[in-house]
């Protein structure tokens, strides 16, 4: 019976459990709702377990199919590896590097790495998007770009490979007259309800119906984080921002820090993402290590 499950079946099953619906898998994977649970179906069957329970509105995993989850996770990964591995083979310096990095990236980071390749590699053409949450992931799929850099979206779309980079700090702010800064600490989140609080929106579909970090019911939702920082800095509302962007303002009392209940704005981990049937050709290589090794901290020479 094992002989009719493929990659496909397997994919299809990671999908749904890591976007937490049928029909957020269907959007991942570029097929419809109806498709993805007809694959699930025969999957089951192929399997003779149920992997999913189909009460409510969200399907869950089962016990089993919790257990073979992380296998149906080494099988894809394993095809990928191999398909990427016999590609590399033959692949030369890229033509050209597209690239689309996450707006909470680290800009001294990408400044100094942007500046090094160009010295590095004079005769490939450089093509730079930054882009916040799913649109990240959505411009390496699509092909537009064969790199990509995110933070802000938690999980990573099937079809691509993830490859972490490092950690920064990010932090809740406001501007120094604001009653969330009148030194309680920690801020009750009932008293957070009513203040407008400053989020990124994404200008994907692959985040469709889900927001991440909004804990308030008055939402200023922007794609720009200098009009967020701006605003945070004009007492407009409060917002999680990344520490080196406003680190200065707290240093010199434009903005305050404050921690509020519940879970922490904490630390973003950066990852590097990119086709999982397409390693990074030697400019894209390079400049992931120039990431790795440089740090969060690296400044532009």
């Amino acid at each position: 019976m094992l002989d009719g499950v493929s990659l496909d079946h397997l994919r299809t099953f990671v999908a749904a459990a890591d976007t937490g619906s049928f029909s957020a898998a269907g959007r991942a994977l570029g097929r419809a709702q109806s498709v993805v649970s007809q694959t699930m179906a025969n999957l089951e069957a192929q399997l003779g377990v149920s992997l999913f329970e189909r009460v409510g509105r969200y399907p869950r995993l089962t016990m089993q199919g919790e257990n073979l989850l992380a296998d149906a996770r080494r099988i894809v990964a394993a095809a990928d590896a191999l398909k990427a591995k016999a590609r590399s083979f033959s692949a030369g310096l890229e033509a050209e590097l597209a690239i689309v990095v996450d707006v909470m990236f680290p800009q001294p980071c990408l400044t100094a790495a942007l500046r090094n390749f160009k010295q590095q590699f004079p005769s490939t053409p450089l093509r730079l998007h930054v882009e916040a949450l799913g649109r990240v992931a959505e411009l390496v799929l699509s092909g537009a770009c064969t790199l990509g850099i995110s933070g802000t979206l938690p999980f990573v779309p099937p079809g691509l490979a993830a490859e972490r980079l490092f950690a920064e700090e990010i932090v809740t702010v406001v501007a120094p007259g604001s009653r969330l800064a009148d030194g309680r600490t920690p801020v009750a989140l009932r008293d957070v309800l009513d203040e407008t609080q400053l989020v990124l929106t994404d200008r994907s579909a692959l985040t469709d119906g889900t927001d991440y970090g909004v804990q308030a019911k008055n939402v200023w939702r922007l794609a720009d984080m200098g009009a967020k920082h701006a605003l945070l800095r004009g007492g407009l509302g409060w917002g999680h921002m990344p520490m080196w962007m406003v680190r200065q303002d707290l240093d010199e009392g434009r903005l305050v820090r404050v921690s509020l209940e519940g879970p922490a704005a904490g630390l973003m981990p950066f990852q590097a993402v990119y086709p999982a049937d397409k390693l990074p050709g030697p400019a894209g290589r390079w400049l992931l290590d120039h990431f790795i090794n440089a740090g969060p901290d690296a400044a532009p020479p």
